[in-house]
């Protein structure tokens, strides 16, 4: 690492941190709780101007509109902030720290400032669900999704809040392993990683609670009901419905079809139960709803282009098993 990772003489940091930079330092801290800073593979992380840089213990600082020095290396920059829309010596440093940067990882407000740049034109942004409806009318030139994180080539998205804890952990699991990323579950007090194809979860319960109880109350039979899964039709009628009508609520307000959905639920708890259990893949399966392992496996791989055979092979080898 450089030992002066950027031009200007640093400073104290005087801004307070917001809830996305809260949440990302609250990552960090347990990391180093769980595993030496060394491991660490994130060299700076930008926010409203100021840099953490990586050293033996976490600094805030004052960029000081200081642009990176000639040769310097940032594996990742995370910005949790909409950057100073007045200052256009701001705006230039962050742009060159965008160019330097092998990684960009947008959080919360950020993602909306993202959404209007040149550089997320064609790409799918994970857009914080209470900023879509009003935003998403002037981004026809992007995919909103409603995912919690979206990754695209070198720019990763995340919807922020909660979500913010569910990228740091994805970071460690993918550099460190699994076992790094569950003791650290464990100093976080959280019961598991959400994966980055998660729906934003306040779309369902809280966000159309009032507006469509019909479809909060059919996701949650689909979720009580996973290993036996129950038809559309049936669904409908102990909703006191017809299939059409379930079938108009959920393109009206998810975008999709209740199959489709219900299948996407049993298949992230499929994902879940592979990472954290040693069922075996036949196992994993039927408690998912699948009638065989080899209809379990194809549906699996189609989805999340992976089989889960491999995938579980992967976890057994970021352990140090030997598979």
């Amino acid at each position: 690492m450089n030992s002066a990772p950027y031009a200007a003489a640093p400073q104290e940091g005087r801004l307070r941190p917001s809830a996305s930079t809260s949440r990302f330092n609250v990552v960090l801290l347990g990391w180093r709780q769980a595993k030496p800073l060394d491991f660490y593979l994130i060299s700076h992380v930008l926010d409203m101007g100021r840099l953490i840089s990586k050293t033996d213990q976490i600094h805030l600082h004052d960029a000081g509109g200081g642009n990176p020095a000639p040769g310097v290396r940032c594996d990742a920059l995370v910005l949790c902030e909409m950057p100073p829309s007045d200052t256009d010596s701001a705006l230039h440093t962050l742009r060159q720290w965008i160019e330097v940067a092998s990684r960009v990882m947008l959080i919360g407000e950020a993602v909306k400032w993202f959404s209007g740049t040149a550089w997320a034109r064609g790409l799918r942004v994970a857009l914080h669900w209470n900023d879509s409806p009003p935003l998403s009318a002037g981004l026809e030139h992007v995919i909103v999704s409603p995912s919690i994180i979206e990754h695209c080539g070198k720019w990763t998205t995340c919807c922020g809040g909660a979500s913010t804890l569910d990228l740091g952990l994805q970071l460690v699991r993918d550099i460190l392993g699994t076992k790094a990323a569950s003791e650290l579950l464990g100093v976080l007090t959280k019961d598991r990683i959400r994966e980055p194809h998660e729906r934003q979860r306040a779309d369902t319960r809280f966000h159309f609670g009032e507006a469509a109880p019909k479809l909060c109350e059919a996701i949650a039979l689909m979720e009580a009901n996973i290993e036996e899964p129950l038809q559309t039709e049936e669904i409908a009628q102990l909703l006191d419905m017809s299939r059409r009508q379930l079938e108009r609520l959920f393109r009206q307000h998810l975008d999709t079809v209740p199959s489709r959905y219900y299948l996407d639920l049993r298949l992230q708890r499929a994902q879940q139960m592979l990472r954290q259990t040693d069922h075996s893949i036949l196992q994993i399966g039927l408690m998912c709803g699948f009638s065989s392992a080899a209809h379990f496996s194809t549906t699996y791989r189609t989805v999340f282009g992976i089989a889960p055979r491999e995938e579980r092979q992967q976890i057994l080898k970021s352990l140090g098993i030997n598979v």
